[in-house]
């Protein structure tokens, strides 16, 4: 592929879905009183004003109807080139997009397969944004898809060599733990729609540089759901940018944790000559989001509390406590991820030896943040003590 043709893939890609999630947001934005979607103010939460919900909404659409419409075109030139003729004479675009056709007319039942499950998780977490499910339930539902794309499907991430079922029982972690840390980093504006968008991209990147075993050419399949979902983000970021006008709710974090999660399973990263470090690319690109559940996690159950339980122990609130705005704080999580995620793009052409360099390199960058956390809280801590104890004295 000429460097032509990769600016075609990407705009033509980006740009549907950042226009229908941009106008659909617009429009939640001024009917979500009407329809139920508020999001109010509460002790746990950070904004003072109640704000729509439903951008999962938008993001949705971001995705679904750019690839419907590309469906249907697909759908034509199936039946058109059946009957031996050829639809895309004359197009100005005939010759790039000509030779991708059959490839993406076998793959459509797998993007659709997708698209249904990360449909199902979004109503769910429509459901939940409108009227609040038990914790239970929503596990469950997530455990069911996850299953369902692991062993109904058979996607699974290459971690554990021959043992399938291990593999499998770690995908569906991967997948669970996704949705869910993306729930969980929607806690300030901009933040979690962001950090997809920072994710989506370099792994689309990934997908972009590392060759098919087979074709000898780019992932375009992955690549080209990775850039929709990219524009569907930042379409919707838009709204989301501080100071909020809307929120993605559960139905967008559930959308775009499992978007993510299922296509890392969807394509191999390794097989033919790559080597097999490269399948950690995912794991690094997604690094920043996994901390933060993981962290937030181990502090409720610390406490004694349900990791189920929502608070302000979130990696951003803990990043405003230290004395960083809330943009501040956004803005750090970004450059982590970003920082964690540029790994992933060597993975593919180092030795097994680069390969454990770069994933203590992004282990290291979460360590050192972990310790910045502890030793800064300590200083807070024993600082409040000191001046008590001084006020005590005065008081004497």
């Amino acid at each position: 592929m000429t460097a032509r043709d990769f600016l075609i893939l990407i705009a033509g890609c980006i740009g549907p879905s950042l226009v229908v999630s941009w106008g659909a947001a617009r429009v939640i934005c001024g009917r979500a009183a009407s329809w139920g979607f508020l999001d109010r103010p509460s002790p746990r939460k950070i904004h003072a004003a109640p704000t729509a919900l439903g951008g999962g909404l938008a993001i949705w659409l971001g995705v679904v109807l750019p690839f419907a419409a590309g469906q249907m075109v697909l759908w034509l030139w199936h039946r058109a080139a059946a009957a031996g003729s050829d639809p895309l004479a004359g197009w100005p675009l005939a010759d790039f997009i000509r030779p991708h056709l059959a490839g993406l007319w076998a793959q459509s039942s797998d993007l659709w397969l997708l698209l249904g499950l990360a449909t199902l998780l979004m109503l769910l977490g429509l459901a939940d944004d409108r009227r609040g499910l038990d914790w239970r339930l929503r596990l469950a539902v997530q455990t069911a898809v996850a299953a369902a794309v692991v062993f109904g499907r058979g996607w699974k991430l290459n971690i554990a060599g021959g043992l399938p079922l291990v593999a499998g029982g770690l995908s569906i972690v991967w997948i669970v733990g996704l949705v869910n840390s993306f729930n969980m980093l929607d806690n300030m504006d901009g933040l979690s729609a962001g950090v997809g968008t920072i994710a989506a991209a370099l792994l689309a990147a990934v997908m972009l540089m590392v060759p098919d075993p087979q074709t000898h050419q780019p992932h375009l399949f992955v690549a080209g759901f990775l850039l929709v979902l990219v524009g569907s983000l930042v379409g919707f970021l838009w709204h989301n940018r501080p100071p909020a006008r809307i929120f993605m709710g559960d139905a967008g974090s559930y959308f775009v944790g499992f978007s993510l999660a299922a296509i890392a399973t969807v394509t191999t990263y390794v097989g033919g000559e790559l080597p097999g470090h490269a399948a950690l690319a995912p794991i690094c690109v997604l690094a920043v989001p996994l901390y933060d559940l993981a962290t937030v996690v181990w502090i409720r159950l610390r406490e004694g509390r349900s990791p189920f339980e929502a608070d302000k122990k979130h990696f951003s609130h803990r990043l405003v406590e230290l004395g960083l705005s809330k943009t501040q704080a956004v803005l750090t999580i970004y450059l982590l991820t970003a920082t964690c995620g540029l790994g992933a793009l060597l993975l593919h052409q180092v030795n097994q030896v680069g390969a454990v360099l770069i994933v203590l390199m992004v282990a290291c960058v979460l360590v050192l943040i972990g310790i910045l956390e502890t030793a800064a809280r300590r200083a807070a801590f024993q600082g409040a003590r000191r001046e008590g104890q001084g006020k005590s004295d005065d008081a004497l």
